[in-house]
């Protein structure tokens, strides 16, 4: 069983920056890719950046490419979305994600795009105004 805890979410002026944390426990070993995902209102929740425990190979959507940082701890089972020059677009909840497998580019596309095991975090508001 693994847990996911977010922290870091809060409201910020357009231009601002805000980091967010996830600490997983329990069998954390068995997740090989972690990521970050938000949703708004009405919409599926969509991909935001993706990383690998091992190898620190990252992918990100374009809309936060050159302003969002994916980067983990593999040995703490942590991992953190440095977002910079936030856009009133990026308000959403964002919810943490570890997966058993998966490649990067189709599970960033889609969640449901993975092999195993799924956990969540509870979700964090990030607002910008």
């Amino acid at each position: 069983h693994v847990q996911l805890v977010e922290s870091g979410g809060g409201s910020v002026q357009v231009g601002g920056s805000l980091r967010l944390s996830c600490v997983a426990s329990g069998d954390t070993m068995s997740r090989y890719c972690m990521g970050w995902f938000r949703q708004i209102p009405d919409k599926e929740r969509e991909g935001v950046a993706v990383i690998t425990r091992i190898h620190g190979g990252t992918e990100y959507a374009d809309s936060v490419k050159g302003r969002f940082i994916i980067s983990r701890d593999s040995s703490k089972m942590t991992w953190s979305l440095q977002m910079n020059n936030l856009k009133p677009e990026n308000t959403a909840v964002y919810y943490c994600a570890a997966v058993t497998g998966c490649s990067l580019t189709p599970w960033l596309r889609n969640p449901g795009n993975r092999s195993g095991p799924m956990n969540w975090g509870q979700g964090t508001q990030v607002t910008v105004s």
